[in-house]
């Protein structure tokens, strides 16, 4: 099977360090493979877009040795796909309209806590129908009350019952925007997507895309975890917790942080060009894969 795999990154700022890893990462498990490595930008949250960042991040992963194939695709581009998907997503019965707000959901008593402590698994209150008189807002996936198992690239063997985890999750938001799993399900099968390497925050929602892919009858990608970068209390890193933008101005600097970046995915390399350091670490992956027991 060829490769391919991808980085999407939102762009809402600068890279960081955590987005250098994950783009890292994914870039070095395609290219050991000898496959493609596509970037997509996931821009439907408008109002969280910044000006401009989407120009920032591509010149930032140029900087760091990380040269792309083909285009860069925008979700923003991409509606008529989702609604095609989401057409026959209804069609098969596979989603719901649901009437609840996130503040009555967090107030309902039959809502278990998720693993995610902001979240509540979705009792089921619109699951048979809306209430007389209510109005739709958000749309929902009907989770599959079975166990979905896949073999990670990085943390290995994995098991999640979505129906208890989640429970029936929101593929179009109640403001119209269309939701990440169903957008990012829908892209990498367009896309020919055949290999997900991206953060260790992201492995909750692979179950979920897994179903998705399923129910609309897509291929399922091999997929991949890689570390975070956490602080000294082992918080994650990121935008919206005041991540530093990554150095562009200083090579001594980059080099460094390309250097860390692959430390923290388990390579050592010494610091030298970006294109030195990305194949010596190409290298260490391929002699790692080798190493690895046949399954």
């Amino acid at each position: 099977m060829s490769i391919i795999g991808r980085f999407a990154p939102s762009p809402t700022g600068p890279l960081h360090r955590g987005s250098l890893v994950a783009a890292v990462g994914s870039w070095l498990f395609a290219r050991a493979a000898g496959g493609l490595w596509l970037v997509r930008m996931e821009d439907l949250d408008t109002p969280r877009l910044v000006p401009g960042a989407d120009r920032e991040i591509l010149a930032a992963l140029r900087l760091y040795g990380l040269e792309w194939d083909g285009e860069v695709v925008y979700q923003s581009q991409r509606i008529a796909l989702y609604e095609d998907a989401l057409r026959r997503l209804r069609e098969r019965g596979a989603v719901f309209d649901c009437g609840c707000s996130r503040a009555e959901l967090q107030r309902a008593a039959s809502a278990p806590a998720a693993s995610d402590p902001q979240e509540r698994i979705y009792p089921g209150t619109c699951r048979d129908g809306l209430a007389p008189g209510r109005p739709p807002r958000a749309i929902r996936f009907r989770a599959p009350a079975e166990v979905i198992a896949f073999d990670d690239l990085v943390v290995g063997h994995v098991e999640e019952n979505v129906a208890n985890e989640t429970g029936d999750f929101v593929v179009k938001r109640a403001d119209g925007v269309f939701a990440y799993q169903l957008a990012v399900v829908v892209d990498d099968a367009a896309q020919g997507v055949t290999q997900i390497v991206r953060g260790a925050d992201l492995l909750s929602s692979t179950a979920r895309q897994i179903a998705l892919q399923r129910a609309l009858g897509v291929p399922t990608p091999v997929y991949g975890h890689v570390p975070l970068v956490v602080d000294e209390l082992g918080n994650k890193i990121g935008k919206r917790d005041g991540a530093l933008p990554l150095p562009l101005l200083d090579e001594s600097r980059v080099r460094s942080t390309l250097a860390d970046a692959l430390k923290t995915l388990g390579f050592e390399v010494a610091p030298a060009k970006p294109e030195k350091m990305l194949a010596d670490a190409i290298s260490l992956l391929k002699a790692r894969e080798n190493e690895r027991p046949p399954a």
